[in-house]
Order: C-alpha cells, then sequence, then structure tokens
C-alpha cells in the first residue's frame, strides 16, 4: 500500500470495507478462533465475528497508529464491540493485549490454554444445537434491537418471541 496512490488506497480500503461488512451482514452467525497474533485487520476480524474464542497465548493489537494511518475500516465493529473507551485506549496506544484482557474488554467471548482447547467446540455444538432458522433471526434480532430505545422496538421484540425453527 505503501506505492499505492490516494486514489488506489481509497479504492484498496473501500474494498476491505466491503470485506467486513459482508462478514458482519453474513446471515449465520460468524465464530473466530484466534491462536496467536491478531494484529490490525486481523484483529478486526475478531472484531467483527459474532463469537471469538481464543487460545491463552493469542495476542490482539490495533497497531494502525505506529505505523502512521487509523485502524478506520475496522473501528465501527470494534466500537460496537468493545466500547468506544477501549476501543480508543487500544486505538490511540497500538498496544497489544493478551487473550485474558481481550476476554476482560469483550473482544472475546472465552480464551483457554491450547492443551484444553474446548471452547470452540462447545460454542459450535451449541449454535448447532439450536434451530438453524432461530439461531439466524436472533443475531439479526440483536443486530435490530442495538442502540434503540425500548419504546422503537416494542412491535419488533413482542412479536419475535414466536417460534422460528
Amino acid at each position: 500500500m505503501a506505492g499505492y496512490s490516494l486514489d488506489e488506497n481509497i479504492a484498496d480500503s473501500k474494498a476491505l470495507a466491503g470485506m467486513f461488512r459482508a462478514l458482519y451482514d453474513l446471515e449465520m452467525p460468524l465464530v473466530a478462533r484466534v491462536q496467536g497474533a491478531a494484529i490490525g485487520g486481523g484483529a478486526g476480524l475478531v472484531a467483527v465475528a459474532d463469537i471469538a474464542v481464543a487460545s491463552t497465548d493469542a495476542s490482539f493489537a490495533f497497531s494502525e497508529t505506529r505505523l502512521g494511518i487509523l485502524p478506520a475500516v475496522v473501528s465501527p465493529y470494534v466500537v460496537r464491540k468493545i466500547g468506544a473507551a477501549r476501543a480508543t485506549a487500544l486505538f490511540v496506544t497500538g498496544s497489544r493485549i493478551d487473550a485474558k484482557r481481550a476476554h476482560e474488554i469483550g473482544l472475546v467471548e472465552r480464551s483457554s490454554s491450547l492443551r484444553t482447547w474446548t471452547p470452540r467446540r462447545r460454542v459450535l455444538d451449541a449454535i448447532v444445537a439450536g434451530g438453524p432458522k432461530a439461531v439466524n433471526a436472533a443475531k439479526r434480532l440483536v443486530r435490530e434491537v442495538e442502540g434503540k430505545h425500548i419504546d422503537e422496538i416494542a412491535d419488533l421484540t413482542s412479536s419475535g418471541s414466536r417460534r422460528s425453527g
């Protein structure tokens, strides 16, 4: 990217943003399994995932500012997942965090040692145990109610209790 023109960089960023949006918009849950380092866009992929599980040796960083650029493409997903204050701290420092801290702030749902690497299996088994239509509808429901006042979504939530399959 360093050799790209401004127009080429913008086009590349738009394509990357489109990929992240497509992942976010998947009908079914997106589960990420993290081992090792997830840096920059890799950490963004963790943020866009509906559920992320990490081994205890995993680490995460949004280090773009250390390269003189912004984590702009991943920012909507990171802020949604961990909140503005935590995203600000990680974005402006570019600091690396371990799996324990990533779990504490909500970037990952679970973490465990590779010797006892069962969270991923438990998560997938739990998803598969649900009705496929209900699982997909539950994901969609969260997106539809997020950030809205209860009065705005009363019809949606009262009709959403029906059996989804």
